[in-house]
């Protein structure tokens, strides 16, 4: 899985037990030459030569990833035949549910040749083509494994984007991007400070929330639409970050930081009090699991929730969603469906992904 930070490939070695069990057996994350996302940045925006440039670039994800997997296999003294498959999502370049695509590039019949393992990718144009979002997908993998009989639980992933995984007892799981949560962070840290992340949100720290700023952000459309919804770089994105501080000109870099932080903790805490103020903890995945800012504002926002990580519900949270793509190439392989129309807005459940036999 590489998702929209464009930090890396997470790899999981994942070891799938009907009815319902999961064991990660290893897992590691292959940093992304700085040339490579550069070129995956870039084409998440229209520019010149777009289908050459992703022909180079998908084929360099997968010549990454095979090496990340050849190397974690020798680690764990596998051969490639006992692997049954690889689920790869490839990299996200263009996600555009209401023009009825989602775009993953990773050249998985070049991944299947160099690892002589089966590849299944394509996991969400089947539930676009069904009226879905297409995503988030995560969702169903987390109400599979995490569902709880007896009370409600709530995930949030928190990558690029965040969405919400809502699972009530006698109730079909609901879930939708809540939107932006390291995606902004990660940008404007770079831009002044050089850097791929914020730390802790040590840099945040340093800095102010500034409330106009926040309510102008607030104010966007995307935060009053109800689920089923999705949304990626091709909404909130440097553009929109700049829109927003037209108004703002003399705004401190740092203070930036603070409002973007306080705004993924806003729009989260926002979904969670709307859409699932009956469950008693919010459980986090993802990069933004570490930001300890993040998950103090979460915590002010939701005072009647414990907010925790899904090391607690013995779940990684850093390989959450790499494992959930294991999961969705199982459940493809077994010819089961892999989406809930609930989550995705999909007319019914399906069969998710395009088979590559080693």
């Amino acid at each position: 899985m590489s998702g929209t930070s464009l930090d890396g490939i997470d790899i999981a070695v994942t070891e799938i037990t009907p009815p319902q069990q999961v064991r990660l057996l290893a897992a590691c994350c292959v940093p992304f030459p700085d040339s490579l996302r550069s070129d995956l940045l870039a084409l998440c925006s229209p520019d010149t030569n777009e289908i050459y440039r992703a022909g180079i670039a998908g084929q360099a994800w997968a010549r990454l990833a095979a090496g990340g997997v050849t190397s974690l296999l020798e680690k764990l003294q596998l051969s490639p035949n006992q692997i049954a498959t690889i689920g790869s999502h490839g990299q996200t370049i263009r996600h555009h549910p209401d023009l009825g695509f989602s775009l993953q590039i990773g050249a998985p019949a070049l991944l299947a040749e160099l690892t002589n393992i089966c590849v299944i990718s394509d996991f969400r144009s089947r539930d676009i083509a069904a009226g879905g979002e297409g995503a988030p997908l995560v969702p169903a993998f987390h109400d599979w494994l995490l569902r709880d009989l007896t009370t409600t639980r709530t995930l949030v992933n928190v990558g690029g984007f965040a969405n919400l995984t809502i699972m009530r007892p006698g109730q079909p799981a609901t879930g939708f991007d809540s939107g932006p949560g390291n995606v902004l962070l990660d940008y404007w840290i770079n831009q002044h400070l050089g850097k791929a992340y914020d730390h802790a949100g040590d840099w945040a720290r340093s800095g102010k929330v500034l409330p106009e700023l926040l309510n102008s952000m607030l104010n966007d459309g995307y935060f009053q639409r109800t689920g089923p919804k999705s949304t990626g770089r091709e909404y909130f994105n440097p553009h929109w970050l700049h829109q927003q501080l037209g108004n703002f000109p003399t705004a401190a870099p740092e203070d930036v930081q603070a409002t973007l932080v306080e705004l993924s903790a806003r729009s989260i805490g926002l979904a969670a009090s709307q859409y699932a103020s009956d469950s008693q903890a919010l459980y986090l995945c993802g990069g933004g699991a570490r930001n300890t800012l993040l998950i103090e504002r979460l915590a002010y926002h939701l005072p009647s929730m414990q907010v925790l990580t899904t090391a607690e519900l013995g779940v990684d949270p850093d390989w959450m969603e790499a494992m959930a793509f294991a999961w969705l190439a199982w459940r493809c392989s077994e010819r089961l469906a892999g989406n809930l129309p609930a989550v995705t807005g999909a007319t019914g459940e399906r069969i998710l992904g395009a088979i590559y036999p080693a």
